[in-house]
């Protein structure tokens, strides 16, 4: 079990540490996660890789004061819809400010941090978050 989510973490790395998803050639959408079809172009759409350059506002936010298991030690912490410019929402925990300095519209780039340990085993598992951009 252990080495299945292993490889299925390192699977995902792209994804996670760069935000690497995917632009349609076709019309211009682009989508995170990564997509494989164009929901609007269908077999028309010619989809091609895209990295995102993780620079956008807070679509929508809130904060978290009753954390799922594991993040107990991070409360109060803020989870957002953050729009990026190239379009698509992704949701991701804006870090290193107050509660009171977000609001919808609030500029936010990507940083790279920890997101979690794993357990026993001990894996750190990193990914993006955001801040604010100043």
């Amino acid at each position: 079990m252990a080495s299945n989510s292993i490889s299925l973490m390192w699977r995902g790395i792209q994804q996670r540490y760069n935000l690497i998803g995917t632009k349609c050639k076709t019309c211009g959408q682009a989508f995170f996660p990564p997509r494989k079809n164009c929901p609007k172009c269908r077999r028309k759409g010619q989809i091609e890789e895209l990295k995102f350059s993780g620079n956008g506002k807070v679509f929508s936010h809130s904060v978290v004061h009753a954390p799922p298991e594991g993040f107990e030690n991070q409360v109060p912490y803020i989870i957002s819809l953050v729009e990026l410019e190239e379009g698509p929402l992704v949701t991701a925990q804006i870090v290193d400010c107050e509660p009171s300095e977000i609001q919808i519209g609030t500029k936010v780039k990507k940083v790279f941090r920890r997101v979690s340990e794993g357990g026993k085993s001990g894996i750190i598992n990193y990914g993006y978050k955001f801040v604010l951009d100043r």
